[in-house]
């Protein structure tokens, strides 16, 4: 592999002070893209990257190490050590080798089984040498730092499918995948003639079984957000190429458990090849869809079985075995209450309907789930029943409210607020929330001026209550993971989902489900408080070091003393920190710590002392 040095040789230990005291550096920067882009495409990116960065946003933010009246008398900093180099692209809760001692049944061995207490790590996870800040939107689409992913199986298994390619020091992702050979945007255009996509109607999208996310990638062009998942097989680093692009994705499968996101979140379902059994289990796998499906939202399935009297042969599958898949998904369809609107070539696309007939006329009868709560999924076994629409006062009225078109529907008061289904939420606080949130947010913007530059594109809000931060934050230079803490005072995710944004399900206490290094920026309010009693503060903020890119940054908002014991951790994680007060003045007792993970690579000085 040719390439223009090692990234930490070209870091001098004089230089690397010099950055420690900046915090972020406009120099640093630029010449990270340039000189570690090797050979070839990666230096025409890189230098074009050059051309567009503004250095003047840097000026004024110092994130030298900074503490408002922290008290050093309660020890000495418990400094970490950098884990073992094979741990480079750890995922605690999808280990390889854990996963293989459960039951492959229903795909129980891929989805999450978390190590116990006694088996963390209490280490920080070191990036691959030559790492490298991802390139900004929308070049990550296309391009992704060899030396961030340095896996090349998908270049040889998808060769034929224009998944994925190598060239010198980075890959290029064309757009294609197996169902869209003459590219992903022809594919989605496809689809956006029987889909609403245009009309901002469809915001939010699930793709199952994502492979590298080129679908979700190339949504973005029509304004549409997708939550892509993929399990980490044979396929090696798909979701983590995803994360690298830029990509909303997460580590995940359908198969025993619920998936983390409430019911009726999604406008549009998509499997495209995804290999997932539909017709098996009765149809489970539909009826999951089913609940996390808005009603009047759309499922897309293009490949197998569809139009399969025209494809059976080049498949390599008996007929038979595929006429029988596709009568049980046309019956479970049926059951569901979606009706066909589209088959054309491999494309078939259903619509959820916006209201149910659940009379004694339907044959066969949908078996209905009991649950008062069919948000209640975290750990919970899937479920052979249709989720109940929620109750309307007219049968032509839709079920979970009308459909608003995005952005309107961003700041339009959720229907889950207006009929009251949220105890405690009611339209005055959430104008409320959005109101502090924007205020909290231009707040922010003083201290790290990079917040609306484009240099943070994943970004994570560990606490995300109505999604009030992601809403302020809206940008097409950005997007927001909006997780729901299991054990918050309110569930508000739905909320979250009817606003046009994503977000999942997540316990703190347990490591989230993505690759190292996937986020720019983590936003925690109030996340220390809310967990103090349930976990360890320091395992914690190892999963954020983890998920946090070198370079990148974190935003606390929390207590003052909860600050200062957070501060004192983050300090023996090589991460330089800067508490300032709140907005409205130093008695405020709620304070803002800003931080900022330094930049290190696996082989490198293993101090975490500050220089």
């Amino acid at each position: 592999m040719a390439t223009k040095g090692n990234s930490g040789d070209n870091r001098s230990r004089s230089s690397m002070s010099v950055f420690i005291v900046a915090g972020l550096c406009c120099f640093f920067y630029i010449l990270g893209a340039w000189q570690r882009s090797g050979f070839g495409k990666g230096d025409s990116i890189a230098l074009e990257i050059t051309k567009q960065t503004d250095c003047s946003i840097l000026s004024n933010l110092n994130y030298e190490t900074h503490h408002v009246g922290i008290d050093d008398s309660e020890g000495v900093v418990n400094e970490f050590k950098p884990c073992s180099d094979h741990y480079i692209d750890y995922t605690p809760c999808q280990d390889q080798m854990r996963a293989m001692t459960f039951p492959r049944e229903n795909m129980n061995y891929r989805e999450r089984h978390c190590p116990p207490d006694e088996e963390k790590l209490h280490c920080l996870i070191p990036a691959p040498k030559g790492y490298v800040t991802p390139f900004r939107w929308p070049q990550s689409r296309d391009y992704v730092p060899y030396a961030n992913a340095p896996y090349k199986s998908l270049t040889v298994e998808k060769a034929v499918q224009n998944w994925i390619q190598y060239e010198g020091n980075v890959f290029r992702f064309p757009g294609g995948g197996t169902q869209f050979p003459r590219g992903a945007d022809a594919y989605i255009n496809e689809l956006a003639a029987v889909i609403p996509m245009d009309s901002g109607m469809v915001r939010t999208a699930l793709d199952t079984g994502c492979g590298v996310a080129s679908w979700g990638a190339y949504l973005f062009k029509k304004n549409v957000i997708a939550m892509s998942f993929a399990p980490r097989d044979s396929h090696e680093a798909q979701v983590q190429f995803a994360l690298e692009r830029g990509v909303p994705a997460v580590i995940g499968v359908l198969g025993t458990i619920k998936l983390p996101y409430p019911s009726r979140a999604f406008d549009m379902a998509h499997c495209s090849r995804c290999l997932i059994q539909w017709g098996a289990n009765d149809g489970m796998y539909m009826m999951e869809v089913d609940r996390v499906l808005r009603p009047g939202g759309y499922w897309v399935l293009s490949g197998p079985p569809i139009n399969w009297r025209n494809n059976y042969v080049a498949w390599q599958r008996p007929k038979e075995e595929l006429e029988e898949e596709q009568r049980k998904i046309e019956e479970m369809a049926k059951l569901l209450n979606w009706e066909k609107k589209h088959e054309k070539g491999e494309i078939a696309i259903w619509r959820k309907q916006t209201s149910f007939d659940y009379g004694r006329g339907r044959d066969p009868q949908p078996t209905l789930c009991e649950s008062t709560n069919a948000d209640d999924v975290w750990y919970k076994k899937m479920e052979l029943c249709i989720t109940p629409y929620p109750e309307t006062s007219d049968p032509n009225e839709d079920a979970g409210g009308a459909w608003k078109p995005f952005p309107e529907r961003l700041n339009a008061l959720p229907f889950r607020i207006s009929s009251g289904s949220i105890p405690g939420a009611s339209p005055e606080t959430y104008q409320e929330d959005n109101r502090s949130w924007k205020k909290h947010v231009n707040a922010y913007k003083r201290t790290n001026k990079l917040l609306d530059t484009g240099r943070y594109r994943n970004i994570m809000d560990m606490n995300a209550g109505l999604g009030s931060f992601a809403a302020a934050l809206d940008s097409p230079k950005l997007w927001v993971m909006n997780v729901m803490p299991t054990i918050a005072e309110k569930d508000t995710l739905g909320v979250i989902f009817e606003r046009g944004l994503i977000g999942i399900y997540h316990d703190w206490c347990e490591a989230f489900s993505t690759y190292p290094r996937t986020y720019d920026l983590i936003h925690a309010d109030g996340v220390f408080s809310l967990y103090k009693d349930k976990c360890d503060a320091e395992d914690i903020l190892l999963e954020m070091d983890r998920i946090l890119r070198p370079e990148g940054a974190v935003i606390f908002r929390d207590h003052m003393d909860v600050l200062v014991k957070v501060s004192k951790i983050v300090r023996g994680m090589r991460w330089n920190t800067k508490m300032v007060d709140h907005e409205d003045g130093p008695l405020v007792p709620e304070k803002v710590l800003f931080a900022v993970k330094r930049y290190w690579v696996a082989g490198e000085d293993n101090s975490t002392s500050s220089e």
